[in-house]
């Protein structure tokens, strides 16, 4: 139970909860030191400067309101204001979102999108893993869950313990049940005890590895298991999620299409990313240990990996271990399902060209790229910005520069005035 005294303080300093419909988010200021350690909490600490604070700050009101009826409190800090709050928690960068609870910190590193800010949310409010006790609870979580795992036995064991590890591990990204076959037996029959599996595109897909009896194997392999079975077979990849799925040290199989800012995708791109999607839907047995499938809206994030503009729409499959990418030599137009796999298969037998990578002169030319490309984007987008930000630089520069390199000039120039000047002198007397 909080004590009174923090109550008041709660009430009295540090916390300013509007009113409005609008937001249910709370104000907290460096006072907020003092309780934080009390209940669970999701906090943004922002910048008022800051740009991309400004952009979430809608979806933050969503945030709040979505998880008000939950036991997370979502509140705001303004780092600029209170630094004793960003000194304490170390904050880098704007906006760095936490969860907060007890002496525990997670820092939120997914997309920054209403339903992953939520489920990242109610994933570490709860225990690492929740024990299903009825039947009819699978309905509702098959439809509040898209993905989750579930340990089907009793809480002992090799197997149970590894699981509950590992789940404690990765709380942040996934959603962990534990049951008992007569719950489950309409929804997840199992032969035998312990189970586990992992449910997602309404399958249970099972960990076949119980049985190895080393235990340190057993942990290896479980584990590898959980960071390769907790992302969709096909999911939209980001510049918020592209760091985690290079975790599962996979070949990324990515098709490239482009999106409006209406999230709308043109119809020939929306037929050739289903054509990709349709290989691992029908083939998951044979490419889910080495491939992972997904789709990218954002070409900006594959031409800085691939160092060059890359066609839409196109596919492009990157090496998660020593960041090299490959490209098929068939032009996306004539690409099939079976040209597909008999690229992967090359790809595998390491029989197709491999470019990029983690040299030296990779990155430099990476980074290089990467500022011509905005650059570009910028004069795209306002040439008129572009050139008061960096021509107006130029030309204190130049001046400068003229300054310390032209008085020899014009000082010799004087000179030979004067000698000039002085001949004719003589010359009329």
């Amino acid at each position: 139970m909080v004590p009174l005294s923090k109550l008041l303080i709660f009430t009295m300093f540090f916390v300013i909860v509007y009113s409005t419909a609008a937001t249910r988010v709370l104000e907290l200021s460096d006072k907020f030191l003092e309780i934080y350690k009390d209940g669970h909490w999701l906090i943004k600490m922002y910048a008022p400067w800051c740009a991309h604070c400004k952009r979430i700050e809608p979806v933050w009101n969503h945030v709040a309101q979505s998880l008000h009826t939950s036991s997370v409190r979502v509140g705001r800090i303004d780092c600029t204001r209170f630094t004793s709050v960003a000194h304490h928690f170390k904050i880098k960068g704007f906006p760095t979102i936490l969860f907060l609870k007890g002496d525990e910190q997670f820092v939120y590193n997914g997309d920054r999108t209403r339903d992953e800010l939520v489920k990242f949310a109610l994933r570490l409010s709860g225990p690492p893993v929740q024990e299903v006790t009825k039947t009819v609870s699978f309905d509702t979580l098959k439809k509040e869950r898209d993905l989750y795992f579930l340990y089907v036995g009793a809480r002992t064991g090799v197997l149970w313990d590894i699981y509950r590890d590992a789940a404690s591990i990765y709380q942040p990204h996934a959603f962990f049940y534990q049951s008992h076959p007569v719950v489950v037996e309409k929804h997840a029959p199992v032969d035998k005890t312990p189970a586990l599996f992992v449910y997602k595109e309404n399958s249970h897909y099972n960990f076949t590895e119980h049985n190895i009896t080393d235990k340190d194997e057993l942990n290896e392999t479980l584990h590898k298991w959980i960071n390769a079975e907790r992302f969709p077979t096909f999911p939209k990849v980001t510049r918020g999620n592209i760091h985690q799925l290079f975790l599962t040290n996979k070949n990324l199989v990515l098709a490239v299409v482009e999106e409006s800012k209406a999230e709308e995708i043109p119809p020939e791109m929306l037929e050739f990313r289903d054509m990709v999607e349709s290989v691992i839907k029908k083939k998951r047995h044979k490419y889910h240990d080495h491939f992972q499938f997904g789709w990218v809206a954002s070409p900006e994030l594959v031409n800085s990996i691939a160092m060059m503009v890359v066609p839409l729409p196109s596919l492009i499959v990157i090496n998660s271990t020593t960041n090299h990418h490959y490209i098929p030599e068939d032009e996306p137009e004539k690409l099939t399902p079976h040209a597909i796999e008999l690229f992967l298969e090359q790809i595998q037998s390491e029989n197709v060209p491999k470019y990029g990578g983690n040299g030296i002169i990779v990155r430099i030319y990476r980074s290089w790229f990467e500022v011509r490309s905005a650059l570009i984007s910028m004069w795209k987008g306002n040439p008129v910005l572009t050139l008061v930000l960096f021509g107006l630089p130029a030309g204190f520069l130049s001046l400068i520069c003229y300054n310390i390199w032209c008085p020899d000039i014009l000082d010799a120039d004087d000179d030979d005035e004067d000698e000039q000047t002085g001949s004719s002198h003589i010359k009329k007397d």
